[in-house]
């Protein structure tokens, strides 16, 4: 017999009874609401959903109490069984287009909301996953509107991106917290043309931000990309198994540096952290860490390439400990 037509037979043998398992294997649908009102995800179905380890979170709006409002849920078991349904807005107005990122225990949603009589972008955060929630915070503040956000986390950087018409026309503006949430920084605007751009989505890699959205600057809808390389400072990398016998603050290495440094500490137990780069005078710069900690030793990059060169400050705040030491940017 022909060896090479033996062993193509062999092989189609091998391939027709490979179990099943080898395909994609789906389970049965698992209806996540019942109530008689619409239950909605956003325009983007992909904003909707956010998964840390088992745990999977998943927002929507809701019309059940007789306006949209903003509605939670998850599952800690990979999707196994199900918590109740969270009610996370609260007012007469409309609540929509929600988008959730999660980032080990902190889950961070945002959405477009119309109680100050014009869309804005509202976020707020839960520090614990997905048990409690804290206030509602506002991120936009102008007389247009604002739609659609998209959000996306890495560490204890938060990076929004959403549609805005403030400049008489739709275009994609960015925001982004390197406090965890607890503080933002400016409105950046992304896109700029005389054409519509919509349905922005981020997300995040490294140290890079990446955007794409819908343009019809072109004449015809077509998806468009941008990034930032050094948009996202790196997120905190636990560095040595063994439990520090005490807090401590290393020295940045390297230093001088440009544009790019590596901070490293030690936490001998449990603590809420804050790490925060000042300039000579005094004021914040940065916030590279604001969120509670297991103990170990810990490394993060602080990415200055905004910066102008000079000398920095870089506080560590972790229970009773204070420790302050001095870093130098050189461009």
């Amino acid at each position: 017999m022909n060896i090479s037509l033996l062993l193509s037979s062999l092989l189609f043998g091998v391939l027709f009874f490979l179990p099943a398992a080898s395909q994609a294997q789906w389970q049965p649908d698992v209806r996540l609401t019942n109530d008689p009102a619409f239950s909605l995800t956003s325009y983007n179905n992909a904003w909707c959903v956010a998964a840390s380890g088992n745990a999977l979170h998943v927002v929507w709006r809701d019309f059940r109490d007789g306006n949209y409002e903003i509605y939670y849920k998850r599952s800690i078991d990979g999707g196994t069984s199900w918590g109740a349904d969270t009610r996370l807005t609260s007012n007469s107005a409309s609540s929509e287009f929600p988008s959730v990122s999660v980032s080990g225990s902190v889950v961070h949603v945002v959405w477009s909301d119309e109680r100050d009589g014009n869309w804005e972008i509202y976020y707020k955060r839960s520090t614990d996953g997905g048990s409690s929630w804290g206030q509602d915070t506002r991120l936009t503040n102008n007389t247009a509107g604002s739609y659609y956000p998209s959000v996306s986390v890495s560490g204890s950087v938060v990076h929004v991106v959403w549609l805005d018409s403030r400049d008489g026309n739709w275009e994609i503006y960015y925001k982004r917290s390197t406090g965890g949430g607890s503080s933002w920084g400016q409105d950046t605007r992304l896109t700029n043309s005389t054409a519509f751009s919509y349905y922005p989505s981020v997300s995040v890699s490294g140290s890079v931000v990446h955007v794409v959205w819908q343009d019809d600057r072109d004449g015809n809808w077509e998806i468009y990309y941008k990034r930032d390389p050094t948009g996202n400072t790196v997120g905190i990398e636990i560095i040595e198994s063994e439990i520090p016998g005490q807090f401590r603050l290393e020295q940045n290495y390297p230093n001088p540096f440009n544009p790019s440094t590596i901070l490293r500490y030690q936490l001998p137990t449990r603590s809420h952290v804050t790490l925060k780069v000042y300039d000579v005078l005094g004021r914040e710069v940065a916030t590279l860490v604001d969120e509670l900690q297991d103990a170990g030793s810990k490394t993060i990059q602080w990415n200055a390439a905004g910066f102008a060169s000079g000398v920095y400050l870089y506080k560590l705040v972790a229970r009773d400990f204070v420790e302050t030491k001095k870093l130098l940017l050189l461009k």
